[in-house]
């Protein structure tokens, strides 16, 4: 199944599918062991253009479809979810945000070395008591001649360790809720950031992830992106691509895990014969292989809507929902295939199980699609 790629959208996955094999899945165990993402792999893959994936040709970038580079997302998550969430993270919420949204200034001043690899970019809205609900964000910016004061607590920020430039959500007008939020963009040599430690998650442990504090951070009045309290209209379609980004994630991992299980119910023998040959492993399988078919193409689907301009607010949601169940679906029954040795760290389906669980938590939990979802429905 291609789904309208081109020739040259195919020879692209193709690459990457290289890459993720020869250079990344070799050092998945170890990334995941040292809860690291190696500079070098940062290097090859900006190298590559893969920070610059969606950013347009004329800010540095490859200027490609989401459909494209959500179809390069997925081999690089089957072989380490926690390093492809990082260039996830980076192209369809902070890129994506400055190009959509962002003036001609900030284009100018942030994509190129974004696109570059040179500066990576992290997202920040959630708080210690803000997630679904983020008319609960606590975080401040008040206004002062030239520039906003920012002050507030940010968790559970992917790249922060690294990141050059932070999306950041904040309140300029608290007592309209969430429609007195406004976005900025926060450089890290800003005075009063300050980056926590590394929380230690139990999977994508490749992936960082960190708490920020802003202790009135000054931000010049040109790094609003948008308009002073379209914040959280700006968040809702920004979201949008990174459910899409999350489910290509989910299939990822979904993927690999299932090649796996069939290596393994091929080489595994009981009662003198692979266990592949008996009836119950083979309708686990069937059934792996089918959710995985059907979340893919939900999730190309939502892409491909975007692609084109369309709104895809409800095809991501349910594109979302979908992969992230049939990710922890696949990966359960693929340990499950394995038996004792499925709970053993020297076989991926081990990480796989413990990766996949994260998808149906951040980009919003599987409550908050099937709550957008819902909502969408009963509009018509």
């Amino acid at each position: 199944m291609d789904f309208n790629l081109s020739e040259d959208d195919l020879e692209l996955k193709q690459m990457a599918r290289e890459l993720a094999e020869k250079r990344i899945y070799p050092r998945a165990m170890e990334m995941d062991e040292k809860g690291e993402t190696p500079q070098d792999l940062i290097d090859e893959c900006a190298e590559l253009g893969y920070f610059g994936f969606t950013v347009p040709e004329e800010y540095g970038g490859l200027g490609m479809s989401a459909t494209t580079f959500m179809g390069v997302l997925e081999e690089i998550c089957a072989a380490c979810a926690g390093f492809g969430i990082m260039l996830s993270v980076h192209n369809s919420l902070t890129c994506e945000i400055l190009k959509l949204f962002g003036s001609e200034e900030l284009k100018q001043k942030y994509l190129p070395a974004m696109a570059a690899g040179e500066k990576i970019g992290a997202y920040c809205i959630t708080e210690p008591n803000a997630g679904t609900d983020v008319a609960a964000l606590a975080t401040t910016a008040v206004e002062k001649d030239d520039h906003f004061v920012l002050n507030g607590t940010k968790t559970f920020v992917t790249n922060a360790a690294f990141a050059g430039v932070f999306i950041v959500f904040a309140k300029t007008h608290p007592e309209e809720g969430r429609k007195g939020i406004s976005c900025f963009v926060v450089d890290r040599e800003s005075e009063g950031l300050t980056i926590g430690k590394a929380e230690a998650k139990c999977g994508i442990k490749a992936s960082d992830t960190r708490e920020i504090n802003l202790q009135d951070v000054k931000v010049p009045k040109e790094n609003l992106v948008g308009k002073v309290k379209d914040g959280f209209k700006e968040a809702v379609v920004i979201l949008n691509s990174g459910r899409i980004g999350v489910s290509f994630q989910a299939i990822g991992i979904a993927q690999a895990a299932l090649n796996e299980a069939l290596k393994y119910s091929k080489e595994r023998k009981q009662f003198d014969q692979p266990i592949a040959n008996f009836q119950a492993i083979q309708f686990k399988l069937a059934e792996m292989a089918t959710r995985i078919d059907a979340g893919r193409l939900l999730a190309y689907r939502a892409a491909q809507i975007k692609d084109a301009g369309e709104r895809c607010h409800r095809e991501s949601s349910m594109a979302k929902l979908f992969c992230s169940q049939a990710a922890n679906y696949v990966a359960n029954e693929a340990v499950q295939i394995h038996g004792g040795y499925g709970y053993i760290k020297e076989y991926p389906v081990e990480r796989y199980f413990r990766d996949a669980r994260v998808t149906e938590l951040y980009e919003g939990t599987t409550q908050a699609q099937l709550m957008v979802i819902s909502r969408d429905l009963l509009k018509e």
